[in-house]
């Protein structure tokens, strides 16, 4: 990803709906004072017990937010797509970062310093409550997660995974391929469960004609019985 192609970027305030409800003088107070920044593949974007010093939107590319559990292991909180913010909690709790975020892929990042978001957070009420609706949206499904990450077993969890990375990142063209391709550790870290039981439930589901394998690449063979095994959990 070419730095000119980053430069061709449109402005914050044009590409992001939440930015629409910026008054005149706040769209020009924005334009003047956000950054854009890439970051390569694996490259860290926020660290865990840092303090915040900026708002992010995903611009271009993948990152997945992620928060070490017990013995150093990581799990997949979130996968994140274009036009989704982050980095907000701890600005608006006054509080350390709570997550790590980093690259899956080459991706853009837009940066907004944490006092010019804040102070139009603070005076703009309309920006504000599609903050709020944001983070009551994000809520719900982290109360849906935490439920289904502990009470569904590993076939429900892997299910549910490939079938969230469907409707998040949608399929290629053959419309069957998910357009996301993640390691074995970062689909287990994502469903809650051991790299080994990852790959073996992928297997029997290939074996099952639910997917196909192709490396990293997983083809949706029947998504019907994917969504049943999910649901029966």
């Amino acid at each position: 990803m070419t730095k000119k192609y980053i430069s061709e970027l449109k402005p914050i305030d044009e590409v992001f709906s939440v930015w629409d409800v910026l008054t005149p003088d706040e769209r020009q107070f924005v334009r003047n004072n956000y950054s854009v920044h890439h970051f390569k593949k694996n490259e860290m974007i926020q660290i865990e017990g840092e303090r915040p010093t900026h708002m992010m939107i995903l611009a271009m590319g993948k990152v997945k937010v992620t928060k070490e559990g017990v013995g150093g292991r990581n799990q997949i909180i979130r996968m994140l797509r274009p036009g989704e913010h982050f980095s907000y909690r701890g600005i608006i709790a006054n509080d350390v970062y709570s997550t790590n975020v980093s690259a899956f892929e080459d991706s853009v990042i837009y940066m907004i310093k944490a006092d010019i978001f804040l102070s139009i957070l603070r005076h703009n009420n309309a920006f504000c409550y599609r903050f709020l609706e944001e983070l009551s949206t994000d809520l719900a499904a982290s109360d849906a997660r935490t439920v289904n990450l502990t009470q569904k077993h590993i076939r429900g969890r892997l299910a549910e995974a490939l079938l969230f990375l469907k409707k998040n990142y949608g399929l290629e063209e053959d419309g069957a391929t998910i357009s996301i391709y993640l390691s074995r550790e970062d689909l287990a870290n994502l469903s809650n469960m051991t790299t080994s039981n990852a790959i073996r439930t992928l297997s029997n589901f290939a074996n099952e004609h639910v997917i196909a394998m192709d490396g990293r690449k997983l083809k949706i063979i029947d998504e019907e019985r994917l969504k049943r095994i999910s649901k029966i959990g």
